[in-house]
């Protein structure tokens, strides 16, 4: 029987052909709405876990304030030095203390000039190796850095990908950073932080006397010793320097991140964004399901005759209710069906553009069965709850007022 009801349903909404596009029109952006921003923001924010998923939990990054854009300790009023290293080494709990530079820097290559930054490696080849497995850095071609390789690069992966300078940057090529030359000894395979695939590792030292860097570091890294509690430490380390510099809590001009604090804000940003995102499909869903309703009641005007007809001829009223409910949940079902698709192609198509525009792998498009199959409940829900009531009010029409019209 339930067939007969859908065959009926089909021909009826074919029949009013425009209007019932019209009517899915609101079903179609609001389904597509909660796809396509769904799928990104997942996509999103596995992109952003895994900027900080290298951390782990038993490492902290310290850095000055910022005054502005730019790489981190590149606009840092005043800067870390040894001094700061050694007040550090001073809290208990610490396995390594590991400062680093990060600077913007010019590089010129195949006579074509372009931007990147550089990132020290530290001096000692234990910590350089403690590095690029805290990372998962490995190399794609050639090899890793470390103190021995004076006047050498290790350049992330997306320079094995730069059209920028009219030649491929490859193992051997001579790149001049600041008016001083360096060999490339490694490209590293991609990783999931953006910012080490556009990095340029060079050694401390050559750093130091590229850019004429005397006792000043952009970070420091710290590794707590096993058992440490992570944020326990980093209080310690906010106390001892505030103590060293004489500043009140909550006027520090440093700060010290932990990857759970980080987390915790990105977390509390993409669910504000999910919020909003909900709320604009919530109302474009709702100009949907109001669309449906107004065309079934217009469909009940329209055949009322019709609904005499079939009453006359044996229809009872709940015949007359299932054929007008699985007439609103076909239009809300198509709608979403339409949407879905709609809303995946939107994704696919606004990460692509949002990575080339980039240069990189971040925004990421991630669906899930649930999603879709959600999409498509909700929206045959909301074409049913739509019908209820113009079913209901065409059900109980008396046949022989119904012939009359």
């Amino acid at each position: 029987m339930a067939q007969k009801y859908l065959v009926l349903a089909l021909k009826n909404v074919r029949r009013r052909g425009l209007r019932s596009w019209l009517t899915m029109l609101g079903i179609f952006i609001g389904i597509a709405a909660v796809v396509s921003l769904v799928a990104l923001g997942g996509g999103l924010r596995e992109a952003i876990l895994g900027q900080f998923s290298s951390l782990g939990t038993d490492k902290l990054i310290i850095t000055n304030a910022e005054t502005g854009f730019g790489p981190p300790g590149s606009t840092a009023i005043a800067k870390l030095t040894d001094h700061d290293v050694d007040i550090i080494n001073q809290v208990s709990g610490l396995q390594r203390v590991i400062p680093r530079l990060l600077r913007p820097v010019s590089i010129e290559f195949n006579k074509a000039t372009g931007y990147g930054y550089a990132v020290s490696m530290p001096k000692e080849d234990k910590d350089s190796k403690f590095m690029y497995e805290s990372f998962k850095m490995e190399a794609e071609t050639g090899k890793l850095l470390y103190s021995a390789d004076k006047n050498k690069i290790v350049l992330g992966s997306d320079y094995a990908k730069q059209k920028n300078y009219d030649k491929d940057i490859v193992v051997g090529s001579t790149l001049k950073l600041q008016g001083q030359d360096f060999e490339v000894i490694g490209i590293l395979k991609p990783l999931s932080s953006f910012q080490m695939n556009m990095a340029i590792l060079m050694n401390q030292e050559d750093m130091e006397n590229m850019l004429n860097i005397k006792n000043e570091y952009d970070m420091i890294v710290v590794q707590i010793a096993s058992g440490e509690n992570l944020e326990t430490v980093a209080e310690n380390i906010k106390e001892r320097l505030r103590k060293d510099r004489n500043e009140k809590e909550g006027n520090e001009d440093f700060s010290v991140q932990t990857p759970i604090s980080a987390l915790n804000s990105v977390n509390t940003i993409l669910t504000i964004v999910n919020l909003i995102v909900a709320a604009i499909a919530g109302i474009s869903l709702l100009v949907g399901g109001l669309g449906i309703a107004n065309t079934m009641y217009t469909s009940v005007l329209e055949r009322t005759r019709e609904i005499g007809v079939m009453k006359a001829i044996g229809a009872r009223n709940s015949d007359i209710l299932l054929i007008f409910l699985f007439e609103a949940g076909l239009l809300g079902l198509v709608g979403g069906v339409i949407g879905a698709a709609m809303g995946v192609a939107l994704s696919f198509g606004v990460a692509a553009i949002a990575n080339a525009a980039m240069g990189s792998e971040l925004f990421r498009v991630t669906f899930s069965l649930p999603l879709v199959l959600g999409a498509f409940t909700f929206s045959f829900l909301i074409g049913i709850i739509s019908g209820v009531f113009p079913a209901l009010q065409a059900s109980k029409l008396n046949p022989v007022d119904a012939l009359r019209k």
